[in-house]
């Protein structure tokens, strides 16, 4: 039975795992098999999950992580390689979306705040990750970008524009070490049911419902689905698959 669960036996990072989609894929990456390392800033909420999956019977760890740290990343990847010996699949998943405002009146606080999480967040992250899995013979990563990587939506200039160098990260990343054995994709999620979303629909009547007529498959996503995504990329049935990006998004980019 477990070899055939799609990460059996390999060692996965996620950030962004204390909530959402990242808590989300902590659940999916163990149940197919692998042994997990958490990474967010929240420990509470770490703790609770890693207990979590220990109980059913996965081997599972944190490490209290703030993605624009250089010294944070690379210590959550090290962790990795001292619990379980190496690092063979990461899902960079942290990243941050809030102050939808028009372009002419966003703050440069808020624009780099936007930018260093969802940007020099993926930066740092892919950095440690490939050194880590270049000792060890290849690996694959995969991050998040966001349908806002792929087309543009109005009031949220900064996230458009982060999303997309997620995807300009991804592709060149991929490029330069394909020959390597590190294949490097990312996910483009559609509205999906985060916390932060569920406080946007709450803070903004009827949204939810406009989001829906614009997508072919009228609904929200539950974060599972995104997470069922970044686990076949994460796997080797994805073996051939490497700079691409996939939307997640029930056909919103598609029309």
């Amino acid at each position: 039975m477990s070899e055939n669960r799609l990460l059996a036996g390999k060692v996965a990072l996620i950030t962004g795992a204390s909530s959402g989609i990242g808590a989300a894929a902590a659940r999916v990456f163990a149940r197919e098999g692998a042994k997990v390392v958490l990474a967010a800033r929240r420990e509470d909420r770490l703790k609770e999950i890693v207990d979590e999956l220990r109980a059913g019977g996965a081997e599972a760890t944190y490490a209290v992580t703030d993605v624009t740290r250089p010294d944070d990343t690379a210590e959550a990847v090290q962790q990795a390689v001292t619990t379980f010996g190496r690092l063979d699949a990461a899902f960079n998943n942290a990243g941050w979306g809030v102050g939808r405002s028009p372009l002419h009146k966003m703050g440069d606080q808020l624009y780099d705040e936007i930018m260093d999480v969802n940007v020099r967040g993926i930066w740092n992250c892919l950095r440690d990750e490939i050194a880590a899995m270049l000792e060890t013979g290849g690996g694959t990563i995969v991050n998040t970008s966001s349908v806002g990587g792929v087309v543009a939506t109005p009031v949220a200039a900064p996230y458009v524009a982060a999303k997309h160098a997620v995807i300009g990260l991804t592709r060149a990343a991929a490029a330069e070490y394909a020959a390597q054995g590190i294949r490097v994709n990312a996910v483009a999620p559609g509205t999906t049911r985060t916390e932060v979303v569920e406080q946007w629909f709450a803070a903004v009547p009827g949204i939810e419902e406009q989001l829906h007529a614009a997508t072919p498959q009228p609904r929200t996503a539950d974060p599972r689905e995104i997470a069922e995504a970044a686990a076949w990329l994460c796997s080797e049935r994805s073996s051939f698959v490497t700079g691409v990006t996939m939307p997640v998004d029930g056909g919103f980019t598609m029309v």
